[in-house]
């Protein structure tokens, strides 16, 4: 529950009072992360307290087999990208704010239907909710994949979005670590597993930090203390996402660019002009892919019916596509032959487990 703006903003002088008189330094690294936490925290509720952000917010409603979110700064070309990887015909111009509203769309490849959304353009303090920004960001993490539509006489565009989801514990192509947190009446905090790079004592007073002194605690996986402290809160988001690095025909050096904003930042960058449509084909290769799916087809049972597209996630089995196509199937199934990319030969026989492959066609057989 949001407290009222007269408590928010003595909550974060106190803090801030808190945090000024600790100084900074190894001892106190985990002390100083939660004073800042509580700080960004108590922040966010004070714009919700406030009513700085206005309106009801953004509402989507996800279809399709997948969605993508086009996020960037106004102007950076996500409405001319939709528009051609997608079947919209949104208004594009050569001023901000063109895009006030989440524009849908879809792209269909490989026979699967992709929801792509063109979000409103975010601006600098936007995890504060300025220019709606909360509302926006809020939507997009709704999202299978983001893809950051970036200018490229405007690189700097990349590094504030990251400053802005960050500041909302959003983590952008990280694997989040495994954690159990089993909460005891008494015994303090024991950590039975610990892989997380962190000293046992940090772990200890961040989970004190946030109320918790009595728990069995398993850590698989490397983490920071601010990660940390993002992930118990049950504040941390993972979201999966690429670069279009956009308008490159009116740079020459764009592959160098693309590279080295590859490697800064480890993320995945295709180079594109949406309005001259370079490379579009590219992106729309590189949005399937990156969703992790594949398209499957269900051999029909004439010859005047059509292939039956299925869309699976990618390492699915064959007993994952009969529960698709009907729940109880499963139940029944024998067996199955495969004719296509997983399959030694056309029509072979394989098991429940077998996994499939992009471009498999499946007929399934039951028992008598």
């Amino acid at each position: 529950m949001v407290q009222d703006k007269a408590t928010l903003e003595k909550k974060i002088e106190e803090l801030k009072e808190e945090y000024a008189k600790t100084k900074d330094n190894k001892k106190t690294n985990v002390h100083v992360g939660l004073i800042r936490f509580k700080i960004a925290q108590a922040k966010r509720d004070l714009v919700v307290a406030s009513k700085k952000i206005k309106g009801e917010g953004f509402f989507v409603k996800k279809s399709g087999d997948a969605t993508v979110a086009l996020v960037g700064f106004p102007s950076a070309g996500k409405s001319s990208l939709i528009n051609v990887i997608a079947n919209t015909k949104n208004k594009t111009a050569q001023y901000a704010f063109t895009t006030t509203q989440i524009i849908p769309g879809t792209m269909i490849y490989k026979d699967a239907h992709i929801q792509v959304f063109d979000m409103p353009g975010l601006i600098e303090d936007a995890h504060l909710g300025k220019g709606g920004g909360r509302m926006v960001i809020s939507a997009a993490k709704s999202a299978d994949l983001i893809v950051f539509v970036i200018d490229i006489n405007q690189l700097q565009q990349f590094e504030k979005l990251m400053k802005e989801l960050n500041a909302l514990e959003i983590n952008i192509n990280k694997k989040k670590p495994y954690i159990q947190i089993t909460e005891q009446v008494t015994g303090g905090i024991k950590v039975e597993v610990n892989k997380s790079g962190l000293p046992e004592e940090d772990i200890t007073e961040i989970l004190g930090g946030l109320g918790i002194h009595n728990a069995i605690v398993s850590i698989w996986g490397k983490t920071s203390d601010d990660e940390l402290i993002s992930i118990i809160s049950g504040r941390a988001i993972y979201l999966r996402a690429i670069v279009a690095l956009n308008k490159i025909d009116t740079n020459a050096d764009y592959q160098k660019v693309a590279n080295v904003l590859s490697r800064e930042f480890n993320i995945e960058v295709i180079p594109i002009s949406a309005t001259k449509k370079i490379n579009t084909d590219v992106i729309r290769e590189r949005i399937y892919e990156n969703l992790g799916i594949i398209t499957v087809y269900l051999k029909p049972r004439t010859s005047e019916e059509q292939l039956k597209p299925m869309i699976l996630g990618r390492g699915a089995t064959v007993g994952d596509a009969a529960k698709k196509f009907h729940t109880r199937i499963i139940d029944d199934l024998k067996c199955a032959t495969i004719t296509g990319p997983s399959a030694h030969f056309p029509n072979e026989r394989v098991g429940v487990a077998h996994n499939l492959q992009g471009g498999d066609v499946i007929t399934f057989i039951k028992n008598k």
